[in-house]
């Protein structure tokens, strides 16, 4: 079962699955209301995503004109949606007004409370803040009831799963479901009752799975998530109080982004199109122009946003490996292309246009001990990461023991030899090339197969004393930690980047 539920989110952005599930709990919504399970009118909730996305869109559209930057209309539809779940759909004119306000202050938040193109704060989360300051009107998270938590739960899991944001989706959960217990106890409230109103009546998991998770407004590497995670969780006990503020979701999850966004660098950037270079017959090594210099480490990803006409299910933006070095002056990316393709990347492919580069994050980096013997293992494109850690390592002089295995299709398809066969000279890195279709080439650096434990043990004897990196497509990646671990790797010694192939 699992296998089919990863092949299908393999094949769809976190984005878009995004924009699946919240559509998905509204169309719930409407059906347990016309049954009458829910209070609300069907009409009232269909009208309330309807206007609420509409503002969003439209306040979008007219600052991105103003800012003169591309229009994401993917991030006002999601904005949108998300309101709509967590104000009560409306009852009166005033009401409406509220989450019209709403809908234009989170829009408005992304370019008005930014920093060097870079917005603080989780849109939906800020606006309904601001909001409340004003209007005295509040979320009141119908989202989380218990009609729909099950749809919740199963929606959300997903999502996280997509994300791979388990640990920090579980940090924040535990976290608040313990703080607000020992608070309880403290106040002489009734334990029973506050675990059934914050795990069946409350906006715990929703905030946790879908604003929580909001890549733009969450650090970009583990410890700093957990940490992230660990302070919105605390903050989440309702009976937290400044003097007549009291906490709430959107306000524990606002601190937490102020928290993110100091402690995360900070990228978000237009990249004019360079160089570009064309590898066998479906790959492409394309040079990326920032209009200013970012940090980011060897092995890190980005995520480019490229509106386009007509975008598929795969939506607008994408995150991509980094597979220039620090130490070079622009930026590479590699891609490949499939046919049928996605439509970002079929616009991508004749771009001319500067796109947007933003959230640099992850932690598929070189060690910080130098003396550890590494073993990269990489499946087609999923070689990106290491041109980018190997080209850094031969520019720096770093001496560290490294062998890569790097499969492909066929030897035409093989990209970055020139890095790769410069380092073996300059550096202590050891390349050889894997397969699958019969070639001519004879070398000792290039077999005909594919990568499996055989090949590992005869390229790698001591692999026992490695750090594995494996980086392709998910379903290489899996096989790949499995058989290590099969080989007697211990699993905290195989590190994964999963890279999805099917776009």
């Amino acid at each position: 079962m699992m296998k089919y539920i990863d092949r299908f989110l393999d094949r769809v952005t976190m984005y878009r699955l995004l924009l699946y599930y919240l559509v998905g709990l509204l169309g719930v919504a409407m059906i347990f209301s016309a049954l009458g399970t829910l209070s609300y009118s069907p009409y009232a909730i269909a009208g309330s995503a309807v206007f609420a996305v509409g503002v969003a869109f439209s306040v979008n559209y007219v600052f991105a004109k103003i800012w003169q930057t591309p229009t994401n209309w993917e991030s006002s539809i999601l904005t949108g949606l998300i309101l709509a779940l967590i104000i009560s759909p409306p009852a009166s004119p005033s009401n409406l007004l509220f989450i019209g306000a709403a809908s234009a202050l989170a829009m408005a938040s992304k370019y008005i409370l930014a920093i060097r193109n870079k917005h603080i704060f989780n849109p939906a989360a800020i606006a309904v803040v601001l909001t409340a300051f004003g209007s005295q009107e509040t979320a009141s998270w119908w989202v989380g009831g218990a009609a729909l938590m099950p749809f919740v739960l199963i929606g959300g899991l997903l999502l996280v799963r997509k994300i791979r944001r388990t640990k920090m989706v579980a940090v924040f959960i535990g976290t608040a479901v313990i703080a607000t217990t020992l608070a309880a106890i403290a106040i002489g409230h009734d334990v029973v009752s506050t675990w059934q109103n914050i795990l069946l009546h409350s906006s715990l998991f929703f905030l946790a799975f879908v604003m929580l998770t909001e890549p733009l407004t969450s650090p970009t590497t583990k410890t700093k998530r957990y940490l992230y995670a660990g302070l919105v969780g605390l903050l989440f006990v309702p009976y937290i109080h400044f003097e007549s503020i009291y906490s709430t979701p959107e306000l524990a999850l606002v601190v937490g982004n102020l928290f993110a966004f100091l402690i995360t660098p900070m990228v978000k950037v237009k990249a004019a199109v360079g160089r570009r270079l064309y590898y066998g017959s479906s790959t492409e090594s394309i040079e990326l122009v920032p209009e200013r210099p970012f940090k980011y480490q060897a092995g890190q990803y980005m995520e480019i946003t490229l509106p386009h006409p007509r975008a598929d299910k795969r939506g607008l933006r994408r995150y991509l490996t980094i597979a220039s070095s620090p130490t070079e002056r622009n930026l590479q990316i590699g891609v490949r292309y499939y046919n049928p393709g996605s439509t970002l990347k079929v616009a991508l492919r004749t771009l001319t246009a500067p796109l947007v580069i933003g959230q640099v994050g992850g932690d598929f980096v070189l060690p910080k001990d130098s003396n550890q013997k590494l073993a990269f293992i990489a499946g087609g494109i999923g070689i990106t990461p290491f041109r980018s850690m190997i080209k850094y390592v031969a520019d720096t002089g770093d001496k560290r023991s490294i062998v890569l295995l790097y499969g492909e299709r066929s030897a035409d398809d093989i990209v970055y030899a020139d890095i790769f066969e410069a380092a073996r000279k300059t550096a202590n890195v050891r390349t050889t090339y894997v397969v699958s279709s019969p070639t001519t080439i004879s070398s000792s650096y290039v077999l005909n197969g594919q990568i499996n434990n055989n090949v590992i043990q005869s390229q790698i004897p001591d692999y026992v004393e490695r750090i594995f990196y494996v980086s392709g497509p998910q379903p290489m990646v899996r096989a790949m930690k499995e058989t290590l671990m099969t080989m007697g790797v211990p699993r905290r010694n195989v590190k994964v980047d999963y890279f999805s192939g099917y776009a």
